[in-house]
């Protein structure tokens, strides 16, 4: 494969479950790809999609009965039309996960040396000695301190963060070309949560593996991510280069996740801000934008049109579904980033509201 092509693309990936109060539509319609040694981030709040879509690449979600459509390639196989024997046999090994709550990932009557071991054995043809070595390898590469003696306890006798960095480990024993990392950090301290991304960095320079990283926190992937794509109500809402999102985002949604990080520049007294209202059901999601419940620059005809996810003008790597001109999203968002309140940032940009039949108000 040429460096130049995707290790993994996602196109029209469509993920239902079938339930008795009607069709959950978890993942509807997302497009995206990671490159080879590369880091993509994809951000949104919970109940967005964003796990249902990387369990759906690993081929986890067949199993909870989801209905899936689209294609999934990994290196030009298409994981959605693969059987459940050929696909155990790129899980764990080509491609691997770690899941968010690592408590409840290993098994808590079990040592960890032996789920690692058990871990090397599926995929590897190799004496029970040499995959004890290998699992003492890793947990020492995940910097466990006294690897040899740690092989032999169990889960509970380790720390959270000690706890992901076994998982970390588990999920390296086969060197996967692609890590998924769903909210790696979650529950750990700020401290800890620092190091587990920086050994996850060090790792994938080390072994030039792609990582997708899975998070509701921008603020995680602003220093790790390549590129991002930004999840609401089951799709991608915005996507492009990280650069490119933390200085220009196009979407009110990626707005209202940027100004809810805490920033050292801001008082100690000021307030964060929060997006107002709740994710919507995906049962029944919004007509039109989905977000315009609860975007403050929502017109009246966004309720009815539903926009697509296009390239913005003059840059080809940057994509938003946003029915707002974009110069006015990029006066909106000027404003916005110098402290200005929704109210005076429409102002500012010349906003005009719309009457209900959707013409601009005189």
């Amino acid at each position: 494969m040429s460096s130049a092509e995707p290790l993994l693309r996602v196109d029209d990936l469509r993920v239902e479950f079938h339930t008795e109060d009607g069709v959950v539509h978890a993942v509807d319609g997302i497009t995206y790809q990671v490159m080879p040694g590369k880091t993509l981030g994809i951000v949104g709040e919970s109940g967005s999609g964003k796990t249902v879509a990387s369990m759906t690449v690993l081929g986890l979600t067949r199993y909870q009965g989801a209905q899936v459509s689209g294609r999934i390639l990994f290196e030009g196989r298409d994981l959605v039309t693969l059987d459940d024997e050929q696909l155990r046999r790129i899980r764990g090994n080509e491609i691997a996960m770690i899941f968010q709550d690592p408590l409840s990932s290993l098994h808590p009557l079990y040592k960890v040396g032996k789920q690692l071991t058990e871990a090397i054995l599926t995929h590897r043809d190799v004496s029970k000695k040499a995959a004890r070595g290998r699992a003492i390898e890793l947990l020492g590469l995940v910097n466990i301190p006294d690897p040899a003696n740690r092989f032999d306890q169990y889960p509970h006798e380790f720390s959270g963060g000690m706890r992901q960095r076994v998982m970390i480990a588990m999920a390296l024993a086969n060197e996967p070309k692609l890590l998924i990392a769903d909210e790696p950090t979650t529950a750990l301290d700020v401290t800890v949560q620092a190091q587990i991304l920086a050994l996850m960095e060090r790792l994938q320079r080390e072994m030039g593996m792609a990582i997708v990283i899975i998070t509701h926190d921008l603020g995680v992937v602003a220093e790790m991510a390549d590129d991002i794509a930004v999840m609401y109500a089951g799709r991608i809402v915005e996507t492009a280069p990280a650069s490119e999102v933390f200085d220009s985002p196009e979407h009110p949604y990626t707005w209202g996740l940027l100004r809810s990080i805490p920033r050292l520049e801001r008082d100690r007294e000021e307030a964060l801000v929060p997006i107002p209202g709740t994710p919507p059901s995906l049962l029944r999601p919004p007509s039109g934008c989905r977000f315009h419940p609860r975007c403050v620059y929502a017109q009246p005809s966004h309720s009815r049109i539903d926009p697509a996810l296009e390239p913005l003008p003059g840059a080809p790597d940057h994509y938003a579904a946003c029915l707002l001109e974009p110069q006015l999203r990029r006066g909106l968002w000027s404003a916005l980033s110098a402290g200005a309140t929704p109210d005076e940032a429409k102002q500012s940009a010349g906003y005009v509201e719309e009457s209900p039949e959707g013409s601009p108000v005189a």
